[in-house]
C-alpha cells in the first residue's frame, strides 16, 4: 500500500506542477498589464498635476506684476502677507467677487509683502497688509479698503468702482 501512496502523490505532485506552470503564465502577463495600466494613470496623474502647477505658478506671476497698474483697466490690488491668516481671507473673498465680472473687466493685483517689490509698493501707498486699493485705468489711487469684507460687500464695491469707467 505504501507503493500506491507514494505513486499517488507523485502523480498529483506532477500534476500540481503542470496545473501551476500555466496560470504562472497567466500570473506573470497579468501583472504586466495591470503594471503597464497602472504606469499610464501615473503619468496621466502626475501630468494633469503638473499642468495645474504650472497654470497656479503663471497666475500667481501675472497676480504679483504690480507694472500692469494704470494700463487702462481699473485694478484692484491686494497688499498681503502670505503668513497672515485675515490676509488669505480676504483673497479668498475678493476672488469670490471677482467672479461675477467678466475676464479683462478688472485686473486683480497681488503686493506680496515679504518680497521687496510688494514691501516698497505698500510702504509707497502708506498702507499695511489686510488691505484692497482700488486703482482707476489710469493708475490714480480711488479707494482703500482695509480689513477682511465679504464677497457681497466686495461685489457690490467692485460694481460702484466701475460705473464711472462705463
Amino acid at each position: 500500500m505504501k507503493k500506491s501512496k507514494s505513486r499517488n502523490k507523485a502523480q498529483s505532485t506532477r500534476s500540481k506542477r503542470d496545473q501551476t506552470s500555466v496560470p504562472e503564465v497567466s500570473k506573470d502577463r497579468r501583472a504586466t498589464l495591470r503594471l503597464l495600466r497602472n504606469g499610464i494613470i501615473g503619468v496621466a496623474v502626475v501630468g494633469g498635476a503638473g499642468v495645474f502647477s504650472v497654470n497656479a505658478v503663471r497666475a500667481t506671476i501675472s497676480e504679483q506684476d504690480l507694472t500692469r497698474i494704470g494700463n487702462g483697466i481699473p485694478t484692484i490690488v491686494q497688499v498681503h502677507d502670505p503668513s497672515c491668516s485675515m490676509c488669505t481671507e480676504l483673497q479668498r473673498e475678493t476672488r469670490r467677487a471677482l467672479r461675477s465680472f467678466d475676464d479683462g473687466t478688472l485686473n486683480y493685483l497681488v503686493s506680496n509683502i515679504t518680497t521687496a517689490e510688494g514691501n516698497a509698493f505698500a510702504a509707497q501707498q502708506g498702507v499695511g497688509h489686510v488691505t484692497l486699493l482700488l486703482f482707476d485705468g489710469a493708475g490714480r489711487r480711488v479707494q482703500v479698503l482695509e480689513g477682511v469684507r465679504r464677497r457681497d460687500e466686495l461685489e457690490a464695491l467692485f460694481r460702484t468702482h466701475l460705473a464711472p469707467a462705463s
